[in-house]
């Protein structure tokens, strides 16, 4: 039973970063634009929290500095891709290259620095411990409650309001969105914007709440893991939540069998969230095209194409 609390207990701090990235991801890619930057910019958005505590600051001030950080590299990233119409993949492995690049460079000095992170709730709430529900709640941080109520945000706005339409048919059928009236450059680069701040959110969030220490490479393959995920979901945030929590559960698997002293095949089960990911892309390119993916995702709109 205490295995299974304490595995219960920090499923949301692996689940969250996930989520926040793949929901961003997912409305990059409804408005058209292939984003595969999410390892770079988490990277930069857990880097620059990380030397913002470490300086002084609040950890809140650092969360909001390493989605800032993330959010300047979108920038470049959509100017090049929506403005000046570059390659989307090419320019996404760009920008994961840049992130991991400028990261190992300008965070060295920085490495196993430890810090203080984001307070949990059983800091701030009078939670009994001797209640398996209050020792949950207890380890949870107010970002980690927040991002499923996000992630369902996103998807009501996506589906339910006119913004939302717009978006979507951005990545559905550029000219005829913009006969309607869609600024298709607008809507994308806005879109590339706030995948940019929820993979910085995401990145922060693994140095500022959940590892209190920044090292090179601590990502760690989540960026690519939440690409998977976006397939998954069927580009659907709401779906990300389930997915999110699958990627998650099999993450935090490792370290809780590391606590009780299992004797497991540690190097094997840190393999297992990376397998499930391949296992899924295998089985999702089984169903082929058509299994929600926009139908102009990657695609270059100029305004003489349309008809």
């Amino acid at each position: 039973m205490d295995f299974l609390i304490g595995w219960l207990a920090i499923i949301p701090s692996y689940t969250t970063p996930l989520l926040l990235a793949s929901v961003g991801l997912i409305l990059s890619e409804r408005a058209g634009v292939l984003n595969l930057g999410a390892e770079g910019m988490m990277a930069l958005g857990a880097m620059t929290a990380a030397i913002t505590v470490l300086a002084g600051h609040d950890p809140w001030m650092g969360i909001a500095a390493g989605a800032a950080a993330a959010v300047a590299v979108s920038l470049l990233f959509g100017l090049a891709v929506v403005v000046f119409r570059a390659d989307q993949t090419l320019a996404g492995l760009a920008v994961v290259a840049i992130g991991l690049g400028v990261t190992g460079t300008v965070g060295r000095p920085y490495v196993q620095q430890t810090f203080g992170g984001l307070p949990k709730l059983g800091d701030l709430l009078a939670l009994d411990p001797a209640n398996p529900l209050g020792r949950i709640i207890a380890a949870q941080d107010v970002i980690s409650l927040a991002a499923p109520i996000l992630a369902l945000a996103a998807w009501w706005w996506l589906m339910k309001t006119q913004a939302g339409l717009r978006l979507r048919a951005a990545g559905e059928n550029p000219a005829a969105a913009d006969v309607a009236g869609v600024d298709i450059q607008l809507t994308q680069l806005a879109a590339v914007l706030f995948a940019g701040l929820m993979c910085g959110l995401a990145g922060a969030y693994l140095s500022v709440a959940t590892s209190h220490v920044w090292v090179e490479n601590m990502v760690a393959a989540r960026g690519w893991i939440a690409v998977a995920l976006v397939i998954l979901a069927k580009w659907s945030p709401a779906r990300a939540v389930i997915g999110a929590m699958l990627f998650g559960s099999a993450d935090a698997l490792v370290p809780r069998l590391q606590a009780i002293g299992a004797d497991v095949p540690v190097y094997l089960m840190m393999m297992l969230p990376y397998a499930l990911t391949l296992f899924v892309l295998f089985l999702t390119s089984l169903s082929g095209r058509g299994s929600g993916e926009p139908a102009s995702l990657g695609a270059v709109y100029l305004r003489q194409d349309k008809h």
